[in-house]
């Protein structure tokens, strides 16, 4: 296998700002100092899980979630394989990876939701707390998936975070995107900051 082209513009650029923004809401969140910081950090969220939703459709061939959410036997083969150390090798995300996304963007949105009623004032302090546990659930999610990427990072012999950032990994020539779709990136862009506006006005 050599270093093809795995991952397009969006999906890099929209995993970092998920990163980003996810990280500057959670250091700002109880602060009453910092609230509009993190009523934009949170919209922002949103905004980039409503694209990535829609890229899961439309996007390049290892975006859409056609691709790689599968059945809880083909996450538990790949798991029960990395134990054996006789793990599958997939272009994209794994089977146990995809579990992981599909998580992330359903507790991000959740949270974002119940973010902006609080940001509204609507609810009350147990929408407050539902919130936080929401916010505590998407981290516990996140250090899962980190954990999981330095596994499969040292089981494959890859670096997939630096995949990430490059867009290359190891795979086939067939199992390559044909383009990146960089201009794709200034759509999602606007449409981030559009979001992140309107959730906080």
């Amino acid at each position: 296998m050599d270093k093809v082209l795995i991952w397009d513009w969006p999906v890099r650029i929209g995993h970092w700002l998920l990163v980003g923004a996810f990280a500057l809401a959670w250091i700002t969140g109880e602060s009453e100092e910092w609230r509009l910081v993190h009523a934009f950090a949170g919209g922002t969220v949103v905004g980039v899980i409503l694209f990535r939703l829609l890229w899961g459709l439309v996007g390049t061939r290892h975006a859409r979630f056609a691709s790689f959410v599968r059945g809880p036997r083909a996450v538990l083969g790949y798991v029960l394989g990395l134990l054996r150390r006789d793990e599958s090798h997939y272009a994209g995300h794994n089977a146990a990876g995809g579990w992981a996304i599909v998580a992330l963007l359903s507790l991000g949105l959740l949270t974002g939701a119940s973010g902006w009623l609080v940001y509204q004032d609507s609810g009350g302090e147990w929408l407050e707390e539902v919130h936080e546990a929401l916010a505590s659930g998407m981290l516990g999610v996140a250090l899962l998936h980190v954990v999981g990427v330095v596994v499969s990072s040292l089981a494959h012999r890859e670096n997939l975070v630096r995949a990430m950032f490059t867009g290359l990994k190891q795979g086939r020539h067939d199992e390559a995107i044909a383009n990146s779709r960089p201009l794709t990136v200034v759509l999602l862009l606007g449409w981030v900051a559009l979001c992140a506006w309107w959730l906080t006005r």
